[in-house]
């Protein structure tokens, strides 16, 4: 599984990536977690708002910081897929 946090590294950003990476141990899945704070790359996915997360290529997220049990559904919607 592949994780994106999109944000500019200010501390909604920076929380949203703690959540992601408190659920995807919870969750006990294999996930690449990766925190890009890039404008350009971030605009790649259309997001106008930070912070973002995507799974998978999938936008799930944006312009606010997630909570833990939204990030696990979506954690457990990506292990049913694959």
């Amino acid at each position: 599984m592949d994780i994106k946090v999109l944000g500019t590294g200010c501390t909604r950003c920076k929380t949203a990536h703690e959540m992601v990476k408190e659920a995807v141990v919870e969750a006990g899945v294999d996930a690449q977690i990766e925190h890009i704070t890039d404008i350009k790359k971030i605009g790649k996915y259309g997001v106008l708002s930070t912070p973002a997360v995507v799974v998978d290529g999938d936008v799930k997220c944006v312009g606010k910081i997630p909570e833990k049990e939204e990030i696990m559904a979506w954690l457990g919607e990506q292990e049913k897929d694959q």
